[in-house]
């Protein structure tokens, strides 16, 4: 999962700066910058258009294990901090509002066989 967080926001930055030049109703979609290994240590973003023209920004701090979410103003360019959290407990859950069948119990399955 930790993997598919950072693929998600790997190179995003490049996004922010194409959504602060694009018309604000233009939606941003994100690249990878540079190699993986790189992206390990480096702070990474990502910035997703939202229903009322503005920016959400996920900034995410893969050493420091912190998620910050902002949202831009698309006319004012005013930023908004709406968010902050280190994820470094969350990362090593198993299980947060689960359903049946819950990973132990299909772990268990597999392991009788």
């Amino acid at each position: 999962m930790k993997g598919m967080v950072l693929g998600l926001v790997v190179g995003a930055g490049f996004a922010f700066a194409a959504a602060s030049a694009a018309p604000p109703a233009l939606p941003v979609y994100a690249q990878s910058k540079g190699s993986p290994a790189a992206s390990e240590k480096s702070t990474v973003m990502l910035s997703t258009p939202l229903a009322d023209g503005s920016q959400q920004l996920l900034v995410f701090d893969p050493t420091e294990q912190v998620l910050c979410v902002y949202h831009v103003n698309a006319k004012s360019g005013e930023i908004t901090l709406k968010s902050i959290r280190n994820i470094h407990w969350d990362m090593r859950m198993t299980q947060f509002n689960g359903v049946t069948p819950l990973p132990e119990e299909i772990r268990s399955l597999v392991e009788q066989r």
